[in-house]
């Protein structure tokens, strides 16, 4: 019974821990529900808290927790499956933690933890699954 409750409580913390929920996965497969590349899914343009929605709070290019406003203080960041962190998703080309600035570590083309790598985790072909996450507020 002990053993029980200790198990129980481990899921219970651990799932908090990881709680915060996913904007949508980066991959291009148009059939994954959870794939930003899914119009009907997560890429769904009309999605309340989507990042394809240009009126949403993520979306928009106005807003300061978008992907698409270069100035955003506060853009979605990048984690793998495992929690390891891979910058943010932003369209600032000066970002220091930006994935479209080419000289960041998270950024470059030639970094271990980047998205832009096609040899890391930019590869298409590659099994671990890279989350959208928003800040929290």
């Amino acid at each position: 019974m002990r053993s029980l409750l200790s198990v129980l409580l481990v899921v219970l913390f651990s799932s908090l821990s990881y709680g915060q929920y996913s904007l949508g996965y980066l991959n291009d497969n148009p059939y994954d529900y959870n794939s930003l590349s899914n119009p009907y899914g997560a890429g769904n343009p009309y999605r309340e808290d989507g990042l394809m929605n240009p009126y949403s709070r993520y979306g928009s290019p106005y807003s300061d927790y978008s992907w698409t406003n270069p100035y955003a203080t506060n853009p979605p960041r990048i984690y793998t499956r495992r929690g390891r962190y891979l910058g943010e998703l932003s369209s600032n080309p000066y970002g220091s933690d930006s994935v479209s600035n080419p000289y960041s570590y998270y950024g470059s083309r030639y970094s271990p933890d980047s998205i832009n790598n096609p040899y890391g985790y930019g590869n298409p072909y590659s099994t671990e699954r890279v989350y959208v996450r928003p800040r929290r507020y």
